[in-house]
């Protein structure tokens, strides 16, 4: 059965089957094989091609691992876990930041504590000059989802005016060119800080501010699939949210 998953993916970034075959040192017919019959590379292979068409291993070839060996590479993704976030070191999320080379994503309610942080600010005026794309994602604070969310730490109302902080702190970065804000309306099981395939978890629990509950750090291994979970779910989000006027 031939990969349409892969075919597809040569099409749209306009790679020839021999561009794809030069480019990870390897036969043309090889590469054709993989295409029209479905054959499954060896791994390395299987690794090359991914990185060369910048997906993931498991996307173009579901049933090359094992549920094992998923679940293996998943739990690789796991750098550290903090009990709290007010745990975590606090230049650790500037650093993380500064490590993006394509894509930095914020999905918050609020994340008051990182708009008030004028060194951040400045690592997203910079990598957006750099050509990174930042994208950052706050609760719409007249949404029924805030207003829960408030009740859900006991804060209520705080919740929504948190929010408004933030936009307000977060006002000298609106016009910039690269950075874009959106407002979601969205139930949010957890916070999510990316940068490029690095990525911050910061868990919400019933009864607990968000600074209360713990930080997952993860780096996206290959075959792994938690990091792309979290991924995935911010363009959700993303796609479902309104620009910020």
């Amino acid at each position: 059965m031939p990969n349409e998953r892969l075919r597809a993916a040569l099409l749209e970034r306009g790679l020839t089957l021999d561009e794809l075959a030069t480019a990870i040192d390897v036969d043309p017919k090889t590469v054709e094989r993989w295409v029209t019959t479905g054959r499954t590379p060896y791994r390395r292979h299987r690794y090359a091609v991914a990185a060369q068409l910048g997906l993931d291993e498991t996307y173009l070839w579901p049933d090359a691992l094992t549920p094992d060996q998923v679940a293996g590479a998943s739990e690789s993704e796991i750098v550290t876990v903090y009990p709290h976030r007010w745990a975590v070191p606090s230049d650790l999320w500037r650093r993380l930041f500064e490590t993006a080379e394509e894509e930095i994503g914020v999905l918050v309610y609020s994340g008051l504590f990182l708009s008030e942080d004028a060194g951040t600010h400045q690592v997203f005026r910079a990598k957006a000059d750099a050509g990174v794309r930042v994208r950052i994602l706050l609760g719409d604070p007249e949404s029924p989802a805030v207003a829960q969310r408030g009740a859900d730490e006991g804060v209520d109302d705080a919740m929504a005016a948190k929010i408004r902080n933030a936009l307000v702190m977060y006002r000298p970065l609106r016009g910039v060119t690269g950075i874009d804000f959106r407002l979601h309306d969205t139930i949010l099981y957890n916070s999510i800080y990316r940068a490029d395939d690095q990525v911050l978890v910061n868990t919400h629990i019933y009864g607990f501010t968000a600074s209360q509950a713990p930080v997952i750090h993860l780096r996206k291994v290959a075959g792994g699939g938690m990091v792309n979970n979290y991924l995935d779910s911010f363009e959700r989000v993303w796609d479902g949210a309104r620009q910020l006027e």
